[in-house]
């Protein structure tokens, strides 16, 4: 995917739960999310540091060559091992921990990731970065790392608010494109979902009926480790 196009699914899902987080009450920014022990504060500061690590990896030196794609990204290994989990857990918490209220968090959440869009665009359309993982891939991949973190926790917000989902058709796409290739649209039809059903259950918002364990299953998809 282009690097354009990866900035553009990032910039309008990015602006999509600024808008929709605008206003809430104190309250509402501390009730709890299916992402334990994250409250709904904890869990926008847990996606504003995941963009946070992009102007680090910007002006870290620069690989030779990308090694490793955004799927690739997702395969199962220490970055999902208990202790990182318990890392990623407490930055977060620490994060939302700093701010006064969830409006001054959320003006930094903007501000961020605003910041980010803009380095961003400067830099070449080849450029490759160095994730904390030690994965060296093309800018415009791990940019699609970021949609898949501000979409589906943007869900995992709007649930826990009780609000109806805010994804993005640009999100939708990326998340979609990422788990089922180029032929996205045609497999959904074929599990009979529609793209909100499809986020939920391919990221384990929404438990797989057997009948859709079967299609998937025949489909030959394989999911990204998420979690």
């Amino acid at each position: 995917m282009p690097l354009s196009r990866a900035l553009e699914a990032f910039r309008l899902e990015a602006a999509s739960l600024s808008r929709a987080v605008t206003g809430l009450s104190e309250r509402q920014w501390h009730l709890p999310t299916r992402c334990e022990p994250w409250t709904v504060r904890e869990l926008l500061g847990h996606v504003r540091v995941v963009i946070a690590w992009l102007p680090g990896m910007l002006t870290a030196a620069e690989p030779a060559t990308a090694e490793v794609s955004a799927v690739d990204y997702y395969r199962p290994d220490d970055r999902f091992a208990v202790q990182t989990n318990t890392a990623r857990i407490g930055l977060a918490q620490d994060h939302a921990a700093g701010w006064g209220s969830g409006a001054a968090l959320l003006d930094d959440f903007t501000a961020t990731w605003q910041a980010v869009e803009r380095q961003c665009r400067a830099e070449r359309t080849d450029r490759v970065v160095r994730t904390r993982h030690g994965d060296a891939m093309l800018l415009s991949q791990f940019l699609l790392t970021r949609v898949v973190e501000i979409a589906v926790h943007g869900l995992d917000i709007a649930d826990a608010l009780g609000h109806v989902p805010w994804l993005t058709r640009q999100a939708g796409d990326v998340v979609m494109e990422l788990q089922l290739g180029r032929e996205g649209e045609s497999a959904i039809r074929e599990l009979g979902w529609d793209r909100l059903t499809f986020l939920r259950k391919a990221t384990g918002r929404q438990p797989l009926e057997p009948a859709d364990a079967e299609r998937v299953e025949r489909l030959g998809i394989r999911w990204l480790t998420l979690a």
